[in-house]
């Protein structure tokens, strides 16, 4: 005699949202910053600290429970790209010594490396999440050839073109919020036909 099968149901929220506009909304701030409209100050390192960092490893600890490894890898690692971005500002306060440019460089360049790798997986999810990750290697990029060159023009242009990018990931967190609000396309994700 067979045992019958269970079957739990999931009833939690959908995490990315959350994670969504907690990047977005931080990258906005901080690049509003890079484009030159006002100078690095406590509330880009508050947004840094508890919005982008904390709230987002929230959102991928919910999306482990979720079972989405992309989600999970995505949110946790972009977490804690803000609070150690907040980090590398505040702990050459406290006597450590400050980042060079070479490093500054190398931990752009590296982050740039990571989202490309994670821009191929969103080739399988949507239009929305494709432009989010697009702009945002071109981001990394920018910031790292401005430093590295010490050009402030680029990195002007890093900062219009980081307003893009998190205004893009604000967008995908809206889409998601109001279709499941709605019960319809309200804001359209621009779905991506799965490889068989």
């Amino acid at each position: 005699m067979s045992t019958p099968a269970t079957i739990i149901q999931d009833t939690t929220a959908n995490p990315a949202p959350l994670g969504l506009f907690a990047f977005g909304m931080t990258t906005v701030l901080l690049n509003l910053h890079n484009a030159g409209c006002y100078e690095l100050n406590s509330m880009i390192l508050a947004m840094g600290l508890c919005y982008g960092g904390i709230a987002q490893v929230i959102a991928g600890i919910m999306e482990w429970k979720k079972n989405n490894t992309f989600g999970t890898t995505a949110f946790i690692s972009y977490g804690f790209f803000w609070l150690s971005l907040v980090a590398m500002i505040l702990l050459p306060k406290a006597g450590v010594t400050a980042t060079d440019t070479t490093a500054k460089v190398a931990y752009l360049v590296v982050w740039g490396l990571f989202t490309l790798g994670l821009f191929i997986g969103t080739l399988r999810l949507n239009r929305a999440l494709q432009v989010v990750f697009a702009s945002l290697v071109v981001l990394f990029f920018l910031l790292a050839l401005g430093d590295h060159l010490e050009n402030k023009a680029i990195l002007r242009l890093a900062g219009w073109e980081g307003l893009f990018c998190g205004g893009s990931a604000i967008y995908a967190g809206l889409a998601q919020v109001l279709n499941e609000v709605y019960g319809k396309t309200v804001l359209p994700l621009g779905a991506v036909g799965k490889a068989h």
